[in-house]
């Protein structure tokens, strides 16, 4: 199964590089993979803990896997960014699926940190952990209270039972953000969707359950690869292969070019892998070892989106300033976090840039209520500028602005979005 997931994985790989690309659009929420810096910075992230229960195999005298992991990132001066869920003792009846499949923890639901021992994981029991991760000063995201996922995803989890609608994602998320506020008083502002699963059977998708959130959607450039299991019998070697899986790769891409990792998002887990091994135990040391002796310095996510929060656009833009303080409530980025300034400006982008953040999901929010599917994401946007007499009726949303509405910008003799930005009186 493991080997299916991995050909799974490079087959998606594959048909979006044949496909053409995916037409991008402006969003409140964006997808954080990566950041432009020139600087030697990046962040790690550790999916689906914390855990109580020790390392496989415990090699650390009993210590739980998450205080492992800190331990590591303390020695090495790095901060780190635990993508947490809250408690999965909900999620039966159910039953293990085979070790080395994607059900090793469940065949309905997910199970962390194992199927019969929810009490051992998530911040929900584990107060002891928690309070250590925000101690030492590491960021804390919300990756779901019970970790179901959004909506259906047949290839490896057909089986499995999923939230399907926007209103149930949210109610997940808003139960481990209050907890996070109440128990712990920390105020999360990112999350990454349950095994990345984007698209709900009601119209609506994980973007638009960020948005509700106020959170940034969390994703990664560069794999760690801890959570895949080696198909070597003996578990000895199958270990030491796990953990070079988790080495070689970055140890290679720095070798071809040392600013690799500059401004990346690293994924890792901070659970057994789907052969119930914890090689992040063994490997996250040696790729922090090999980060700092390139002089790089790892960081949570919340402090790399400092060096810059787009993915395209750096400080040395003369924008940069104005577009991360219209970032804070417009939408002038799209959804892979670009910028993309050279482009010509549309009307919907336009509309993006003028009306109020929450007149514009709402509008755009009843409208897929009403219809059931998904809606031109600049629908609400465009519907209040209309209304408000700032843009004339009639216009296509994809369409290029041909005008600028007066007493909002000064005048511009181009139309790319460089153009329209600059022009903009905030």
């Amino acid at each position: 199964m493991s080997l299916i997931v991995k050909i799974g994985k490079k087959g998606k790989r594959l048909v979006k590089k044949l496909l053409p690309e995916e037409k991008r659009q402006l969003s409140y929420t964006r997808r954080i993979e990566r950041v432009k810096t020139p600087r030697r910075v990046c962040a790690m992230t550790f999916d689906d803990g914390p855990m109580d229960l020790p390392a496989a195999p415990d090699r650390f005298e009993g210590r739980a896997l998450t205080d492992v992991l800190l331990d590591a990132l303390a020695e090495f001066g790095a901060k780190g960014t635990f993508d947490v869920i809250g408690d999965t003792s909900e999620n039966y009846p159910d039953q293990a699926g085979k070790v080395g499949s994607a059900a090793w923890g469940g065949v309905k639901y997910d199970h962390y940190p194992d199927i019969g021992k929810d009490g051992k994981g998530g911040a929900a029991h584990c107060e002891r952990l928690v309070r250590r991760i925000l101690d030492e000063g590491h960021q804390i995201t919300n990756h779901g209270y019970r970790h179901i996922i959004f909506g259906k995803k047949p290839f490896v989890y057909g089986q499995r039972e999923y939230l399907g609608g926007v209103d149930r994602a949210v109610d997940d998320l808003n139960r481990l953000d209050l907890l996070l506020r109440e128990k712990y008083g920390y105020q999360m502002t990112m999350t990454r969707p349950p095994h990345y699963v984007d698209h709900m059977q009601d119209g609506f998708t994980s973007y638009d359950v960020c948005d509700r959130m106020g959170y940034q959607y969390m994703a990664a450039s560069f794999d760690g690869a801890g959570w895949l299991p080696s198909v070597l019998a003996d578990p000895d070697a199958a270990l030491e292969a796990e953990v070079n899986a988790m080495v070689e790769p970055m140890k290679k891409a720095l070798e071809q070019n040392p600013d690799f990792f500059c401004g990346q998002v690293i994924f890792q887990k901070d659970g057994y892998n789907m052969a119930k091994r914890t090689p992040v135990a063994f490997g996250l040391p040696r790729q922090l070892k090999l980060l700092k002796e390139y002089g790089y310095q790892v960081v949570t996510v919340a402090e790399l989106m400092g060096e810059s929060p787009f993915a395209d656009l750096g400080r040395d833009d003369p924008l940069f300033d104005k577009l991360c303080r219209l970032q804070r409530d417009r939408a002038v980025a799209y959804s892979d976090n670009r910028v993309r300034l050279d482009q010509p400006m549309t009307w919907g982008e336009l509309a993006m840039l003028m009306a109020p953040k929450g007149e514009a999901m709402n509008l755009r929010w009843a409208k897929i209520r009403s219809t059931g599917r998904r809606e031109d994401a600049y629908c609400g946007a465009l519907e209040w500028c209309m209304d408000h007499g700032l843009l004339p009726r009639g216009i296509q949303s994809g369409g290029p602005v041909t005008a600028l509405p007066g007493g909002l910008f000064d005048r511009t003799q181009g139309f790319t979005r460089r153009d329209v930005y600059a022009a903009y009186q905030e």
